[in-house]
């Protein structure tokens, strides 16, 4: 029986034994550091599948720059939750250096929410410059056209620094340069001529700075510099001509329209001539009828009918010396 207590505690110790050996360099490193972590932490670190090495490397990175403040405890509850450690504590110390106030909170907050504390710190440190339009996104120039028609073709440097303040829910780099574009739009467009834009660029940063378009963003908006300024098309002149020739386009479909319609009319008369004409045949063709019921009925006489005949002939007679028709036309002779 007492053979086998031995043996179990031969396999206890020599278990703790490998345990001490595994994690004892991480264990001296960070004693001598002033880091100190128990073994039974580092443990306990493998056990929850956090990485001891990460663990201890930040908080020896803590103590050494001053920030005692942050526990093992924090920074496992920060692994844990999907940060990354080494950056939260890269950016607390950059932020102590820089006389920033970032608590460790704050700093793994802004981690989880997706952004890149770290290099947020840096940018309130040391400004950064944004391109507006991105020339990534296709597009070199902001375009925009003044009241005199003439297109003005702009590109602007956006100097912004970081608002640790604002970095939890503040807009993104991609809405500064939207609002400055807008407002490089806006102040283009308002301008009489585009000389005057030509002669004061310096004129559209303090519009567009006037603006506050940092409101609600992560950024400050330090200044804005007007890097290159061009002129592009004559759009007025464009326009115009693009309206006269929808104009003449209109004017030659009425014209068009006013043909048919004329054309319509002329074939229209001319068939009311020709049925005009067909009732005077008719007409004529009922005169020998009409005579042949007079003789009938007695109101015209042999004598009558030889008289009309001599009359008409008489008629056609005196047409012939003047040169017309019986008819009223002129004669073919004449003409």
């Amino acid at each position: 029986m007492g053979g086998m207590v031995v043996i179990v505690l031969a396999i206890i110790v020599f278990a703790l034994f490998i345990v001490f050996v595994s994690y004892f360099k991480i264990w001296i490193r960070a004693t001598a550091a002033g880091a100190h972590v128990s073994v039974v932490s580092l443990v306990g670190m493998s056990l929850r599948k956090v990485p001891p090495a990460v663990i201890v490397d930040s908080r020896i990175m803590a103590i050494k720059a001053g920030l005692s403040a942050i526990t093992t405890d924090d920074l496992e509850a920060h692994y844990m939750a999907g940060g990354n450690v080494y950056n939260v504590v890269r950016a607390l110390i950059a932020a102590d250096k820089a006389s920033i106030a970032l608590v460790f909170q704050k700093a793994a907050a802004i981690d989880l929410a997706g952004r890149n504390v770290l290099e947020a710190v840096q940018t309130s440190v040391n400004p950064k410059v944004i391109d507006c339009p991105d020339p990534t996104k296709g597009k070199s120039t902001v375009d925009a056209v003044a009241k005199d028609g003439i297109q003005v073709k702009a590109k602007a440097r956006v100097t912004v620094r970081a608002n640790i303040e604002r970095l939890i829910g503040g807009a993104t780099e991609e809405t500064i340069i939207a609002r400055v574009g807008e407002g490089i739009v806006t102040t283009i467009g308002s301008s009489i001529t585009h000389k005057t834009v030509l002669e004061n660029p310096d004129s559209i940063s303090k519009k567009v700075l006037e603006k506050g378009l940092d409101s609600g963003t992560a950024f400050e908006i330090l200044s804005i510099d007007i890097a290159d300024i061009d002129i592009g098309e004559n759009i007025g002149a464009k326009l115009q001509a693009d309206q006269a020739e929808a104009d003449k386009r209109k004017a030659q479909a009425e014209a068009e329209k006013r043909r048919a319609m004329a054309v319509a009319e002329e074939q229209e008369m001319r068939a009311r001539v020709q049925e005009m004409h067909a009732k005077v045949v008719e007409a004529e063709a009922q005169i020998p009828q009409a005579i042949s019921e007079s003789f009938r009925s007695g109101n015209l006489g042999i004598m009558d009918y030889y008289r009309m005949n001599n009359i008409m002939s008489d008629t056609d007679m005196r047409n012939s010396i003047a040169g017309k028709k019986s008819d009223g036309k002129e004669s073919p002779e004449t003409l």
